[in-house]
């Protein structure tokens, strides 16, 4: 495969625009993860993680920016360095994916507490793996060569790679939908909104990662000597990170959906003579939405 003509516009405008999208979304995330610490008690263990995922999210901000002032600033006027990718953007793919995976075992494990079913699970954890370890092998192995030459020997295998992530975002939405919507028929009507508005969200979240995965790997097929699924593949981590943040902070909106809402004529001093069954009715709403929220 022999190298490509330069063009600015595809290969370093395309980066440049995929990673001002990127920081947009950093900032979005990071807003989300002030709200959750701010809000919810959770386990050290869920906190942690989310932590953790931030400190991915902030390393691979970081090491894109490096990318990009190495790519447009340090290797002004030559375009022939473009063709060797720079280690903080082979980082930047290490972190990312690191992220990617994280977050696609935290929804399996989320399927299994729905379904007690292990099948699925281990299938979302099969597939992420296989987006996690080959890329990055590949990478480490070859990476330090024209980046022309290695995408073109393992271009197969690559689009494999991203088909499979998306697929497994399709299964993971899907299986997440199904299992939430057999549950509607045995909880209360005013449940049923909040799951409705559950299922929603879910089928955003999931369309939205599965559509920049499918782009990303039309582009990197369609238009291989171009940076354009270059754009795509710095912003996809950024929108699993952001899934699972929303996924998370979600749960307050549905719990205040659920909650029973007085008039506002009631004095505070009768709320006590109110009939007993609304409590039965908010407890069980709430044993809903912890199954489908927390660990």
């Amino acid at each position: 495969m022999s190298a490509p003509a330069f063009d600015a516009d595809s290969t370093l405008g395309a980066l440049l625009i995929g990673t001002l999208v990127s920081y947009a979304l950093f900032g979005v995330m990071t807003t989300q993860v002030y709200v959750y610490y701010g809000r919810f008690q959770d386990p050290w263990k869920m906190k942690a993680m989310v932590g953790a995922v931030w400190c991915g999210e902030l390393a691979h901000t970081i090491c894109i920016a490096i990318s990009l002032y190495t790519m447009v600033i340090t290797n002004y006027g030559h375009p022939e360095r473009l063709l060797v990718l720079p280690n903080s953007l082979l980082a930047s793919t290490f972190i990312g994916s690191l992220v990617s995976f994280g977050v696609q075992v935290f929804f399996a494990i989320r399927i299994y507490s729905l379904s007690k079913s292990w099948w699925i699970p281990c299938i979302c954890w099969a597939l992420s793996l296989f987006r996690l370890v080959p890329p990055n092998v590949i990478l480490f192995a070859y990476g330090h060569r024209p980046a022309h030459e290695f995408l073109g020997k393992f271009g197969p295998l690559f689009d494999a790679i991203w088909a499979a992530s998306a697929a497994n975002d399709l299964l993971i939405a899907g299986t997440l939908v199904y299992l939430l919507y057999r549950r509607r028929s045995s909880v209360f009507e005013k449940t049923v909104a909040a799951i409705d508005k559950l299922i929603q969200w879910t089928i955003e979240t999931g369309v939205v990662t599965s559509i920049a995965s499918i782009i990303m790997l039309v582009s990197f097929i369609s238009l291989p000597s171009t940076f354009v699924w270059l754009a795509f593949f710095v912003v996809i981590p950024r929108l699993f990170s952001n899934s699972l943040m929303a996924s998370l902070n979600s749960r307050a909106a549905l719990r205040a959906a659920n909650e029973p809402r007085l008039p506002s004529s009631t004095p505070a001093a009768h709320i006590s003579t109110l009939p007993r069954p609304m409590n039965s009715i908010s407890i069980e709403m709430n044993k809903v939405t912890m199954t489908a929220y927390d660990d």
